[in-house]
């Protein structure tokens, strides 16, 4: 049973309890079919608050317009299956237009007591609209309970940060040598699939916050995966340098120390400014001697140029959030 984990056996208890609580309030009202409140609240349990907000808001007017052709149809043609049948198949049709896809089922459940009883009157109609609030109202009370998985992001996002902090220093130790064999891009492969991971937990977590309209954690990940692409461009260059001119060596260094700052508070301020300076001094250099000095050099400068977009990324995200 090691595939049943504590989270699931949670979420199973209060979808139950939900369901459970919805059916003892509909028989608590004396309403009719109670059961299929607490099915309503089971149906209403999505993964996220948002989603479960959006779904209840969705079956709402679903069900509006559900009750509105119900009524048409049993008027004009009385309490027949055929008359269920024409209502069903102009409901499906409106919902799959609308984007109500998943009312259809259970909106469908709450018209055919109509039918059932043969009757559609005040008290059978108040009887059906009670039994969509109370199913609904449990099923949003629950989802109010799931909780955003920061620690988990935490952990993804920390994975993320620590392939950069390698790709970094590796970058720095292939820009010492000439000879690039064993110099290769399965790093990024690693890093895109962490990213991708942060990112859903980030999405998960920011569809869980219903008053906070931060997007702190979706935010962070996007700079990351931003810079990600800005390496990629670094190693590109870095792999096509078949010689090492002068410069390489200080450029090397600052790439060891970009990896031994790195974390989440630096604003890089202090390393945009060696950086800039690191520019300007390239600038004041003598000219090259040779064509593959010049290539060299001018791949190295391009690195420089992509290093300080890298930085820059960082820069804008603290600035953004600094005193949050």
């Amino acid at each position: 049973m090691k595939w049943i984990k504590g989270f699931h056996i949670v979420k199973a208890f209060k979808i139950a309890l939900a369901a459970v609580l919805s059916i003892l309030t509909a028989n608590l009202l004396g309403l009719k079919y109670a059961v299929t409140a607490g099915i309503i609240t089971v149906l209403s349990i999505q993964n996220t608050k948002r989603e479960t907000l959006k779904t209840a808001r969705n079956r709402g007017l679903a069900f509006l317009c559900a009750l509105v052709l119900a009524f048409l149809c049993y008027t004009l043609l009385g309490y027949r299956v055929s008359a269920f049948i024409i209502y069903l198949f102009f409901f499906a049709l409106l919902c799959l237009s609308a984007g109500w896809g998943e009312a259809i089922a259970m909106d469908s459940v709450l018209i055919s007591h109509f039918l059932s009883e043969q009757d559609f009157g005040v008290q059978m109609l108040i009887n059906e609209v009670l039994l969509f609030v109370v199913g609904t109202f449990f099923g949003i009370l629950i989802n109010l309970h799931l909780r955003k998985k920061e620690v988990e992001f935490d952990r993804l996002s920390r994975l993320v940060d620590d392939e950069i902090r390698g790709i970094v220093h590796r970058m720095s130790e292939n820009l010492r040598r000439a000879d690039k064999t064993g110099y290769n891009s399965d790093c990024f492969v690693r890093l895109e699939d962490k990213i991708c991971a942060a990112k859903e937990c980030a999405l998960r977590n920011w569809n869980n916050t219903l008053w906070s309209q931060t997007s702190y954690e979706l935010d962070y990940i996007r700079m990351r995966e931003n810079q990600s692409r800005v390496l990629r461009n670094i190693y590109d260059s870095i792999v096509l340098m078949k010689m090492l001119p002068v410069q390489t060596m200080p450029v090397a260094d600052f790439f060891e120390e970009i990896q031994m700052q790195y974390h989440r508070e630096n604003d890089v301020e202090g390393l945009l400014e060696r950086l800039q300076k690191m520019l300007a001094d390239m600038k004041q250099e003598r000219l090259p001697e040779s064509r593959e000095e010049f290539e060299a050099r001018a791949l190295l400068f391009y690195t420089l140029m992509q290093l300080r977009e890298f930085l820059r990324l960082k820069n804008r995200f603290v600035i953004k959030y600094k005193g949050d």
